[in-house]
């Protein structure tokens, strides 16, 4: 049998040359997660990367409304339409506010392009 030639036995060396290695393969750990991960794990690495922090902060906004509105119209449909007007009034506020703010989304997402409109932000 041949001997093999022995490797540094310093504890800087040996400590320097773990980490170095260890980084690759934390990389491809990392690289294979993303890419191998589920559709949902991927759509979100997806949209937070390629998502301005703006159209994601009207995004939360987004989701807000229509969650104010889905538990305004599970309120009416559980427990019955007593205040009808006040069911109408907070419904369409939820309405009217996620359709002005999709539109909004609309015109500050750098990807549409708006002739003759001056830009707000």
């Amino acid at each position: 049998m041949a001997k093999k030639p022995k490797a540094s036995t310093t504890p800087a060396a040996s400590g320097a040359a773990a980490v170095s290695a260890a980084q690759p393969a934390k990389a491809a750990a990392a690289a294979s997660a993303t890419t191998s991960g589920s559709p949902f794990a991927q759509l979100l690495a997806s949209y937070t990367k390629n998502t301005p922090q703006l159209l994601r902060m009207i995004d939360v906004y987004l989701a807000c409304v229509m969650l104010s509105g889905i538990i305004q119209f599970a309120y009416v449909v559980l427990v019955g339409t007593f205040p009808y007007n006040s069911f109408l009034s907070g419904f369409i506020a939820s309405v009217g506010s996620f359709v002005l703010a999709a539109n909004l989304r609309m015109q500050l997402n750098p990807k549409n392009d708006f002739h003759g409109l001056s830009p707000e932000a």
